[in-house]
């Protein structure tokens, strides 16, 4: 299904940095988070990314009766099997604050020497036509990367501050928007799923 200009799409999130960095990138169309629907959260209860970002894609376009576009996306860690995960936005706990992940992270990795911090950010996007649609488009993408020991840099949200980018020394958080608009792993998703939705 090709996307008309100005279409609008229902986003299943209402993370302001989500939103911002997806309307940056698909500035052919209007983005509304489901928020201005009043739409509450789906429960995540998918064990995987695709999973859980299915399940907000279809609460969403049923409820906004739009085509609705959800990402599903997490740090995950070699370390630590895999965790965060599918939890990362609530690693540290139900309602806890980026910073609080954020810590519990690296309380977590102490003892991990930084040749063994490999990590990356996951991003799978679902595309639904509507809340039934039985071929949901989906696509991802795979930012690799290293976890510091300590925060560096202001920009974006999350885990950005402790992803150091070895191709481009610095972290995440350190990066201006632009750069970070090409390399995440939100980015790549996007613009593999553009090429299934364009014009």
């Amino acid at each position: 299904m090709a996307l008309t200009d100005n279409q609008t799409l229902v986003l299943a999130s209402a993370n302001p940095g989500k939103i911002r960095e997806i309307q940056s990138i698909l500035t052919r169309q209007s983005i509304v988070p489901q928020s201005q629907f009043n739409i509450e959260e789906a429960d995540e209860t998918g064990s995987t990314f695709v999973e859980n970002a299915i399940i907000k894609a279809r609460n969403a376009a049923l409820h906004s009766h739009l085509p609705a576009l959800a990402d599903d996306s997490g740090l995950v860690v070699d370390a630590l099997n895999g965790a965060p995960g599918v939890i990362s936005a609530r690693y540290a706990g139900v309602g806890a604050s980026d910073q609080e992940n954020l810590q519990k992270l690296l309380t977590d990795l102490e003892s991990v020497a930084v040749e063994k911090r490999t990590a990356r950010f996951v991003c799978v996007m679902v595309f639904m036509r509507h809340a039934h649609d039985p071929l949901p488009i989906i696509s991802q993408g795979v930012w690799e990367g290293v976890i510091l020991s300590a925060p560096a840099g202001h920009h974006g949200f999350g885990y950005d501050p402790i992803f150091w980018v070895p191709s481009h020394q610095q972290t995440s958080a350190e990066m201006s928007p632009d750069i970070k608009n090409e390399l995440s792993h939100r980015a790549q998703a996007l613009r593999q799923l553009t090429q299934f939705i364009s014009p």
